[in-house]
Parts: C-alpha cells; structure tokens; sequence
C-alpha cells in the first residue's frame, strides 16, 4: 500500500498547489487523490476521513463546475472573502459536523471496543469537520477556507504518522505549507481588488 499512497500524495499535493495559484487543475488532481484516499482511510480505520473524502469527490465535481462557469464578466470566479454572518455560520458548521460526525462514528463502530475507547473517533472528526467546512469555501472561492485547511492540517499530521501513513503525514505537512502560503497569496489578490 505505501506506493498507492505515494501516488495518492503527490497527486493531493499538486491539487493544493494547483489551489495555490487558482488554477482550476486543482481539481482533476483532487478527484484522483480523494479516489485513492477512500480506499487508504478505510484501511486504516479512519472512517470519517474515508467519508470526508468522498464528499471531496463531490465537492471537487461542484468546485470544478463553479471554477469553470461561473464569476463575473470576464467568466472567472473571484475569491471574495466571508462576511461576519458567513464566518459565524462557518464555525457553527464545524462544530455541528463535529458532533454529528462523531456521534456517528461512536454509533456505527458500537460494537468496537477497542476503537470506541481510543481518540480515534474524536480526532477523525475534528479534522473532517474543519476540512468540510474548507472544502465547501474552496468551491466558492471564499478567502477564509484557508484558515479551514490550515487547522485540519494541523491536526491530520499526528493522525496519519500514529497510523502509520508516514507518506500520509508528510503530505499534510505540505499542506500545511500551502495553505499558509495559500492564504498569503489569495489574501493579497482580495486586497489588491
């Protein structure tokens, strides 16, 4: 599995880069990355992030529909960035998904033991709501799905290290490299506009 995952990773890392530079490749490397992903999730009993990751699938179709035809004048989708309403419903979102995601978690695997007393399940669906929250503003280009990607970064490093998805763990350590780099970038052009 560690050369899939290899693959998996560099295609995720050259989807984040492509979401960098707004360039819509982001998503055609984003479906061959979250593909691949489902698979390696399951396997390693990250069922959340296995979910969040077809729902990447979804939402990279929906990001790439978005990119490619809709915007202003000129046909291009402008990063804007959350008003406080939005924000606000941003951060409820992560904590209802949360919740739901967890509790979701603990109910389909009642029967596992050892997995109902670990942290997986809080963990798994810590960094899924952050990462679906950051996935839908990336859709819409909104400024402020950095901070999403930047925070689920963070807390997916050590999740895939202790599973023993060391390529895993170094790709989120790209990402999170990117994001903040993402987020400098995509805030420049918002100012500049």
């Amino acid at each position: 599995m560690n050369w899939i995952e290899a693959i998996a990773a560099l295609l995720g890392i050259l989807s984040v880069w492509n979401a960098r530079k707004e360039n819509i490749l982001v998503f055609p490397f984003g479906i061959a990355n979250v593909a691949i992903y489902i698979y390696i999730c399951f396997a390693a009993r990250l069922y959340a992030n296995a979910g969040i990751n077809a729902v990447y699938l979804i939402s990279n179709i929906f990001g790439w529909y978005m990119w490619a035809r809709t915007g202003d004048d000129n046909g291009k989708l402008q990063i804007t960035r959350n008003s406080r309403l939005q924000n606000i419903l941003s951060w409820v979102a992560v904590a209802v998904i949360f919740l739901s995601v967890f509790f979701l978690l603990r109910r389909v695997n009642d029967g596992d033991k050892a997995y109902l007393q670990s942290w997986l399940p809080w963990i798994d669906a810590s960094n899924t709501s952050f990462f679906l929250v950051a996935t839908l503003l990336m859709a819409i280009k909104k400024l402020e799905n950095w901070q999403f990607w930047i925070i689920g970064n963070i807390i997916s490093i050590p999740i895939y290290a202790s599973q023993g998805l060391y390529f895993t763990s170094i790709q989120y350590s790209v990402f999170l490299v990117l994001a903040i780099l993402g987020w400098k970038e995509w805030k420049a052009k918002v100012n500049n506009l």
